[in-house]
C-alpha cells in the first residue's frame, strides 16, 4: 500500500477545542506507522486556511513520536510539502524520560532513520535537560489532545 504522506508533508490535525494546528513528518520509514513531526501554531480557524508559509523546525510548539493512523485514515488532512525539504533542517531531537519517583531522568536519542528505535538513553540528573520534549510515542487521538493543550487559548 502506497502511504499518502513522506518526509516534508505538511498536514493539518483538528484540535479538541476546535480549530486546526499544521504538523510535517519530519521522518516516516517506508512502512510508515511511527513517524516523528514537528507541530505548528498559531491555532486555524480551518484546514483550508493552512499554509505551507512560516514552517521553521525552531519554531514547533512541539516534536513528537506519533502513529500514522490520522493521516491514513484521513482525518488529518494532507496540504502539501515544505517548500526545498531537506531532512537535515528537520533533525531528530533528544528526548527526556523522567522518573519522578526515583528523581532519575535519561536522555534519549531514536534512530536516524526509524523513529520508533531507540539509539541510546543516557542517565542524567533528574533537574538536567530542561527544554527537551518528553519521550513518548503518542497515538492520533492523544497526539491531537497534546497539541490542542499546547495551543489552547489563554484566559485573559
Amino acid at each position: 500500500m502506497k502511504l499518502p504522506y513522506e518526509e516534508g508533508s505538511v498536514f493539518a490535525v483538528p484540535l479538541r477545542n476546535g480549530g486546526f494546528a499544521r504538523g510535517v513528518v519530519a521522518r516516516s520509514t517506508r512502512v510508515g506507522r511511527v513517524l516523528l513531526g514537528y507541530f505548528f501554531g498559531p491555532r486555524l480557524e480551518t484546514s483550508a486556511s493552512a499554509t505551507l508559509d512560516h514552517l521553521h523546525p525552531d519554531q514547533a510548539v512541539t516534536r513528537i513520536r506519533f502513529g500514522d493512523l490520522g493521516l491514513i485514515d484521513g482525518r488529518w488532512v494532507i496540504i502539501g510539502k515544505v517548500p526545498n525539504w531537506d531532512r537535515a533542517d528537520w533533525p531528530i531531537p533528544d528526548f527526556v524520560r523522567r522518573d519522578p519517583i526515583s528523581r532519575k531522568a535519561w536522555l534519549v536519542r531514536y534512530s536516524d532513520v526509524d523513529p520508533l528505535r531507540s539509539a541510546s538513553e543516557l542517565l542524567s540528573d533528574y533537574d538536567d535537560l530542561q527544554g527537551l520534549d518528553s519521550d513518548g510515542l503518542f497515538g492520533a487521538g492523544a497526539a491531537e489532545t497534546k497539541i490542542s493543550k499546547l495551543l489552547a487559548p489563554r484566559p485573559h
